[in-house]
This record gives structure tokens, C-alpha cells and sequence, in this order.
């Protein structure tokens, strides 16, 4: 493993679906984030207690626990509070957005989302939860 692998950012990225897995990896990958995957909810909390990432990306309908469950578990457990946590989701209601926000997610994107978009939130993210570190 190189120096910089080290010292780059991790995302847990979490999805049942293992096409949209696999395209949030290679988003993040051109920010230089090693990626982490799941397929469900439980083994996204297993992982993201694991490996403390610089950030987490979720998707909202998974088996097991949900987006916004694991988001909620996450704010409300210290050491995972202030991970920025990125909501994706095929719903497009208002009402979702605004539920996602109620449970703690900094930002809700709809699927398809775009990859620039993406990478421009994720890496503000970063660089927000870094400065405030």
C-alpha cells in the first residue's frame, strides 16, 4: 500500500444494489477515497464503527435497516455523530428529503444522480468535517 492510499479518506458506501455500489466507487475513486461497501444497513454500522470514514454514503431502501435508520443510529451514538452522512434514494417526494434531514443526513440526492454533483457534495463534505476537526 502507497503513503497516500494511508492518508486518503475512507467512504462507507452502502447499497443493495451493487451496479449503483460500484458506480459511487468509481465517483469517489477520481476524489482519490478508498471506498468500503455494504450491501445492507447492519453491515454498514459494522463498518462504519470499523473504520471511523471520513464519510458515508447511503442508500435509503435497503434490506435490513434503512438509510435513515442507520443515519439516526449514527447521530445518536458519540463517535459517530459528526460523520457526514450523504442519503441517495429513488424517491423524489419532497416529504423524503425532508425526512432525511429530520433524521441528520447533511445532504439527500435522488437516483440517477450525477457523478459531478456527487463528487462536489462528498468532497465538500470532507473538507468541511476536516476544518471543523
Amino acid at each position: 500500500m502507497r503513503d497516500d492510499e494511508l492518508l486518503a479518506p475512507i467512504a462507507i458506501v452502502a447499497d443493495d444494489d451493487p451496479d449503483v455500489r460500484r458506480l459511487v466507487e468509481l465517483e469517489l475513486a477520481e476524489l482519490g477515497v478508498q471506498v468500503v461497501c455494504a450491501s445492507d444497513g447492519v453491515q454498514a454500522l459494522e463498518l462504519i464503527r470499523a473504520y471511523r470514514p471520513a464519510i458515508v454514503v447511503l442508500d435509503v431502501m435497503m434490506p435490513g435497516l434503512d438509510g435513515y435508520e442507520v443515519t439516526r443510529r449514527l447521530r445518536g451514538d458519540p463517535p459517530t455523530r459528526e460523520i457526514p452522512v450523504v442519503l441517495l434514494t429513488a424517491r423524489s417526494a419532497r416529504a423524503d428529503d425532508l425526512y432525511g434531514h429530520r433524521v441528520g443526513a447533511d445532504r439527500f440526492m435522488t437516483k440517477p444522480f450525477d457523478g459531478r454533483e456527487l463528487r462536489a457534495v462528498v468532497a465538500g463534505l470532507i473538507e468541511r468535517d476536516r476544518r471543523t476537526s
